[in-house]
């Protein structure tokens, strides 16, 4: 058996194969090779089967992940932040990456990381997507806002039929360039409220077609209060394979929501949270964290009592963890959501 590290980036792989004598590792071929020479990779690979390859999860790994399980007898994707080794290397190179790499999976050392299926990839693409638009849209109303504010003509319902008709009876008071502006963003508004439609009927037709697992998913998420199409769409791709968590710590932390600490000969100081994997899971559990604990009397109690002792952001941050853990139960259990006694 050969075990071959690929380090690969956008233009090229560098690939290095081992073997295995005994405790010895040896190194049998070092080779780099463009990325658009597809098949002189494939006949790399043929050429040192039976083998096993690794990869780090680094954006682009998809095409070349697919390419080597055609060839080789197991695939490897390696976390690339946990595996420091490489990152923290006084001499980096891309020789040395790839033997590391080729290394670590010869003495079974590979951090592994999880492999989304080809459905969770598709669902991650749209979420992202919607959220790129939505967040363009929301830069330009504040931009807009922003410019009337100047001239002290700033309206709450501006985007309404009612304000957009008032700005037209204030637009000739307004400079010529700022106005200019404002048709633009106007224009420009428009455009991404379209395809803000769009996005979100491309997710309703990709629901239409969803397994029975995760129809059974969305049902469950559905029969909590404050949720909505946008955040089960957002819980569901940003987690995938939810089974995947030995524990419900495992998921807080893939969200980024877990507090840190040091603690040193009984003194102890906590952290702020890690910020650490999804940031978009993240961001919509503190969205429902804010609606929960504006429209539940149960979360509503839990938040007070929290911001009494930590403040109010810490407390909305510890709200979106607890209701993570809900979430995780909800789903690993099957269970919809328990209404407060």
């Amino acid at each position: 058996m050969r075990y071959i590290g690929a380090d690969l980036h956008k233009k090229s792989i560098t690939f290095c194969v081992v073997e295995t004598d005994r405790q010895t590792i040896n190194v049998v071929k070092r080779q780099r090779i463009m990325c658009c020479e597809v098949h002189r990779i494939e006949e790399f690979l043929k050429s040192h089967t039976p083998c096993e390859v690794t990869v780090e999860a680094t954006i682009g790994y998809e095409w070349f992940a697919t390419l080597a399980a055609e060839t080789a007898t197991k695939v490897v994707l390696a976390h690339a932040g946990k595996l420091r080794v490489i990152a923290e290397s006084t001499r980096k190179t891309d020789k040395i990456d790839a033997y590391v790499l080729a290394e670590f999976l010869a003495r079974n050392m590979i951090p592994a990381a999880w492999q989304p299926t080809a459905r969770v990839r598709q669902h991650r693409a749209l979420v992202r997507r919607r959220c790129k638009v939505q967040s363009r849209i929301t830069s330009i109303k504040n931009t807009l806002r922003g410019i009337l504010t100047r001239y002290n003509k700033d309206l709450s319902h501006l985007f309404s039929k009612v304000g957009r008709e008032h700005y037209e009876t204030i637009k000739a008071s307004l400079l010529a360039e700022d106005a200019w502006v404002l048709d633009d963003l106007f224009e420009e508004l428009k455009q991404q409220t379209t395809r803000l439609k769009k996005v979100d009927d491309h997710l309703v037709e990709f629901a239409a077609t969803a397994p029975v697992k995760e129809r059974e998913a969305r049902a469950v998420l559905d029969s909590m209060p404050g949720v909505g199409a946008v955040t089960i769409d957002t819980i569901l791709a940003e987690l995938g394979d939810w089974t995947r968590f030995r524990n419900a710590d495992a998921v807080v932390s893939y969200a980024g929501l877990d507090p840190g600490v040091r603690e040193s000969d009984g003194h102890r100081k906590d952290l702020k949270i890690s910020k650490a994997g999804s940031s978009l899971l993240r961001w919509i559990m503190i969205q429902l964290a804010h609606r929960m604990k504006r429209t539940t009397v149960r979360w509503a109690r839990a938040f007070e009592q929290i911001s009494r002792r930590a403040g109010k952001k810490k407390a909305t941050v510890a709200i979106a963890r607890r209701l993570l853990l809900v979430v995780f139960a909800m789903l690993r259990d099957g269970r919809a959501y328990q209404m407060a006694a």
